[in-house]
């Protein structure tokens, strides 16, 4: 395997990993939705998928879970359920990817092998990218109808809105990292299979094909065996030639 391949595999899985705890913080931080009002300027609130928290100045904090899944807002019950759905598919192609790593020797050798690592590769690749699709489309959602609420005309201005959290940039970026996660280790198997020769004769078991043994240890000496006895017919023909006879 080339080098430009074993790297952008190795990078796409650091990507991986980082995306998925990013979208695993965005789903349990709560906050995603904050409100500051000019009547309270000692409190704030947010606004989780799981709970609500009350934030003072002083340092304090305290979170108080939903009561019921019935009982919430849409869009809070479709960000969570499309959070809940993206982790399970980024975990299970994070778990389909590993297998198919050049360093991980968890195939037989040869093409066979090759071409198992490769369809493991892409599969955790897909499945990544569209867990990072299923991960912006809740964030996006929320914070659309976020924007849409706060400009609503037909709500005073004295009434306090709903503003952009952490937890909404964070759920951007775990997106969108998946979904380069997902593209690097698409890209690590568009190239031809090679062998890899820098290690040695082991070091071929990869991509490299191997010999047939299926016929016997003659089926593999046949080849050498007729060189060999074109190289004796060769010297025969050269000292059977007298050398010439000066006068």
């Amino acid at each position: 395997m080339d080098l430009c391949a074993s790297t952008l595999e190795l990078l796409g899985m650091v990507v991986y990993m980082a995306a998925w705890l990013c979208a695993l913080a965005t789903t349990l931080m709560p906050q995603w939705l904050t409100l500051s009002t000019d009547l309270l300027l000692t409190e704030s609130y947010e606004l989780g998928l799981w709970e609500t928290c009350v934030v003072q100045d002083m340092g304090g904090m305290e979170c108080r879970p939903y009561d019921s899944l019935l009982g919430l807002p849409q869009d809070i019950k479709v960000a969570r359920i499309f959070m809940c759905i993206s982790l399970a598919v980024g975990l299970l192609g994070l778990l389909l990817a590993i297998p198919g790593l050049h360093l991980v020797n968890s195939f037989s050798q040869g093409l066979e092998g090759c071409r198992a690592k490769r369809i493991m590769k892409v599969a955790g690749g897909v499945l990544g990218m569209v867990a990072g699709v299923l991960s912006l489309v809740p964030v996006s959602y929320v914070a659309h109808l976020t924007v849409m609420r706060y400009f609503d005309e037909s709500v005073p201005e004295v009434v306090p809105r709903w503003e952009f959290g952490d937890a909404l940039f964070c759920g951007w970026v775990g997106g969108f990292l998946l979904l380069v996660a997902g593209l690097l280790l698409f890209a690590s198997c568009l190239g031809p299979p090679l062998a890899d020769h820098s290690r040695g004769p082991q070091a071929d078991y990869y991509c490299a094909p191997q010999a047939d043994h299926s016929r016997g240890p003659q089926a593999d000496g046949a080849p050498q065996a007729q060189l060999q006895k074109r190289y004796e017919v060769r010297n025969t023909d050269h000292s059977s030639r007298k050398p010439p006879e000066y006068v």
